[in-house]
């Protein structure tokens, strides 16, 4: 199912999108100033549906990592309204943003694993954290190593894996939860093309099982391999691509 967008009558439009009753993220004329002035997003619209596969593309700097933050509630909007599965972000407090946080997984460019810990050790930490059991953490775990291909790394550090693998542990880790969301913040982006295309390959085994992924990224030839919808970041604003 595509996102939710206005039809374009050219190749590249603005987006301005009419919000869907089934959308599962919608964002309403949402705009992002830092504290500083910078303007980061203007009046940004979009809706994407429980399923969607979307990647979001655009220059340095173009607000993609800001759109996220906002997602997944590490930033808040100056204007307009965040919504994940109908709950907004910015409203929450407490238990109630920490589950909602549960419900989204989020894969950075940079990895961001412990390293003096395992792979195994990595992946569980997020599970150990948010009070699951021992039991219910090795149950979990298999699954998620075997889906990004790394059942034969377990007991590894992340130095002794190559780049793409260390990116494949942060997926395992981001998804061993069960997110009906995964949000992927230029996860190819130090990664080469090969690594790259399995990334993506594992991104889009995930969108098959149901998971609602978004992508941030600046690499045109994976956007064309990939063949999934596509807006992008343009001076603060939303427009599409195809």
């Amino acid at each position: 199912m595509a996102p939710v967008l206005n039809s374009p009558q050219s190749p590249t439009r603005e987006i301005d999108a009419s919000q869907s009753t089934e959308a599962l993220i919608q964002l309403r004329q949402v705009s992002k100033t830092y504290a500083n002035g910078s303007p980061a997003l203007t009046g940004i619209s979009l809706s994407v549906n429980k399923g969607d596969f979307l990647f979001i593309t655009g220059p340095s700097g173009s607000g993609k990592s800001t759109l996220l933050k906002l997602l997944y509630g590490a930033e808040r909007p100056s204007d307009g309204e965040v919504l994940i599965d109908r709950e907004n972000p910015a409203r929450l407090k407490g238990n109630k943003l920490a589950f909602l946080r549960r419900r989204i997984g989020v894969v950075f460019q940079d990895y961001k694993l412990i390293p003096r810990r395992t792979v195994a050790e990595n992946i569980s930490f997020v599970l150990w954290a948010q009070g699951y059991s021992r039991g219910e953490i090795q149950r979990r775990l298999q699954p998620a190593l075997k889906m990004v291909g790394l059942v034969h790394k377990a007991d590894c550090f992340p130095e002794e894996l190559s780049g793409g693998e260390q990116q494949r542990v942060s997926i395992a880790r981001a998804i061993v939860g069960t997110p009906p969301i995964l949000l992927a913040d230029e996860p190819t982006g130090n990664l080469d093309p090969d690594n790259s295309w399995q990334v993506i390959k594992i991104l889009k085994k995930l969108n098959q099982i149901g998971i609602t992924v978004l992508v941030t990224t600046h690499d045109e030839n994976l956007i064309r391999m990939a063949n999934h919808p596509v807006v992008q970041i343009r001076g603060g604003r939303l427009y599409r691509e195809r």
